[in-house]
């Protein structure tokens, strides 16, 4: 969905679509933006992602203004849309809608001074978010889009003007290019000078389940190099853009008294559990990623179907954008990733039933028929993101709980034709008809599981079984 683009009535305030759909959290549908006072800062834009109800919202839109000095106004937000802030623990059971702040620092000073009086936010709750990874600068503002207004425009001329940044020492040497990359805010008493671009995740994505975890109870081994780890659903193996503090990396490191955070290798969806691996060193990172591109890294996953799966090696082809939920077809589309798991086993169990659904907030989705389910044992042949669910899907068999493909699979029971993916040769269709297709077909569908779906990573080799690991049981026995 494009941005919402409006114009309040207050000189002040500047408020339009969002510079880079690269900084829009990725589950934001609508934007709204705003720019800061030049006085105390230079704003080209701040996002403020708004839940999908908002539409009527924004016809009684409320603005409220927060002052830092007599001459300057730093914030104009909807007066329902944001809550009161005051620490980000204890963890909220759910997560708040998605705001992302983007600033440029007009006058130079400690970078927790300066976003609690941007954004009149407490300095706890600030130093909270820069505790989190959810705070990130650049030397230099990036460039607008081609949409940006002829206001934004001047904004930035103003600040990345070539008179301006050849007076910036910290830039000397590098090209605008270089300067314009972000890193994380390390220190809540970091130095921001004049000039440097800040963006903030005011409401980062949160993970209750680490605090319901016994962590040490999921550590399967600890060698000299690396850590395995049977990862809970619900958690993310390394943490978000947003949030590094609550991942399996930081709170396994914690379980085992170590003193430096471990390291992720690999990765598998927040909603899956099962193995992973830690590294303890760079090191061994290195080693370890070495091994997975030599393809000596073996990966076995349980999946719990709705449908029965052929046994054998199933193909797809992906599309290569990374957007969820996946497009996979069928047939053979130029451009587009092969991907392949093999089926080794598939059996009948019981549908998980209502106690053990509600413990995993296991998701209705629509599916028609609850009284069997079917266990999978998959060779994953490919690693793409999204694979096991997408090629499930594409199938007809679902993995259980999944929100992000099964509602699909469920309207295509009804309705074979409104799948443009999965029967049909789509390289005969035309590159703006393909695309329209895959666009209606993304807002249709798409939402994230609240904690677990069927699938766990069941078992994890390598170095042709020297080092062989299995996972526990799966939630659903």
């Amino acid at each position: 969905m494009g941005a919402l683009n409006l114009t309040l009535s207050f000189p002040t305030f500047l408020v339009s679509s969002i510079w880079s759909s690269g900084w829009r959290d990725p589950m934001a549908f609508k934007t709204l933006v705003r720019a800061l006072a030049p006085a105390l800062v230079l704003s080209p834009y701040g996002t403020l992602a708004l839940p999908s109800q908002t539409q009527r919202s924004l016809r009684r839109l409320k603005c409220r203004t927060f002052c830092t000095n007599s001459s300057s106004i730093a914030v104009a937000a909807p007066g329902d849309c944001y809550p009161e802030y005051d620490r980000l623990l204890p963890c909220p059971s759910h997560n708040r809608p998605p705001r992302v702040e983007h600033l440029v620092v007009l006058e130079g000073g400690p970078v927790l001074d300066f976003i609690c009086k941007a954004l009149n936010l407490p300095p706890l709750y600030v130093a909270d978010l820069i505790h989190f990874g959810a705070v990130y600068y650049a030397l230099v503002c990036p460039e607008p889009p081609p949409t940006a207004t002829p206001e934004q425009v001047r904004l930035f001329k103003e600040v990345t003007a070539p008179s301006v940044l050849k007076k910036r020492s910290s830039i000397k040497g590098k090209t605008v290019r270089e300067a314009q990359k972000t890193f994380r805010i390390a220190h809540v008493d970091q130095f921001v000078e004049s000039g440097t671009y800040l963006r903030v995740h005011v409401h980062p994505k949160r993970f209750p389940r680490c605090y319901e975890i016994d962590w040490k109870s999921r550590i399967i081994a600890v060698t000299e190099s690396f850590v395995v780890l049977d990862k809970p659903a619900g958690t993310s193996v390394g943490g978000t853009t947003d949030n590094v503090e609550e991942s399996c990396a930081t709170f396994a490191s914690r379980a085992l008294g170590l003193p430096i955070t471990l390291k992720t290798t690999h990765q598998i969806d927040n909603c899956t559990e099962g193995c992973v691996i830690l590294a303890k060193t760079k090191e061994y990172c290195s080693i370890f990623h070495g091994k997975i591109r030599g393809k000596q890294v073996k990966k076995l996953y349980l999946a719990l179907a709705a449908a029965p799966v052929p046994v054998g090696i199933i193909s797809h082809y992906m599309r290569p954008v990374n957007i969820a939920p996946r497009i996979v077809s069928t047939g053979f589309v130029k451009g587009w990733h092969l991907c392949q798991l093999e089926v080794l086993e598939c059996c009948e169990v019981p549908w998980p039933n209502a106690t053990i659904s509600a413990q995993y907030c296991i998701q209705d989705c629509g599916w028609p028929s609850k009284g069997t389910a079917y266990e999978c044992k998959i060779n994953l042949l490919t690693g793409k993101t999204h694979q096991i669910r997408a090629q499930l899907a594409a199938c007809g068999a679902p993995i259980v709980g999944d929100s992000m493909y099964m509602p699909a699979v469920v309207k295509q029971m009804k309705d074979p034709l409104v799948n443009p993916f999965c029967e049909r040769d789509i390289e005969d269709m035309s590159l703006e008809d393909r695309e329209k297709a895959i666009t209606e077909w993304i807002s249709q569908y798409g939402k994230e599981p609240s904690v677990a779906i069927g699938l766990q990573a069941c078992q994890i080799s390598w170095d042709e079984g020297d080092h062989f690991y299995t996972a526990g049981a799966p939630w659903w026995r």
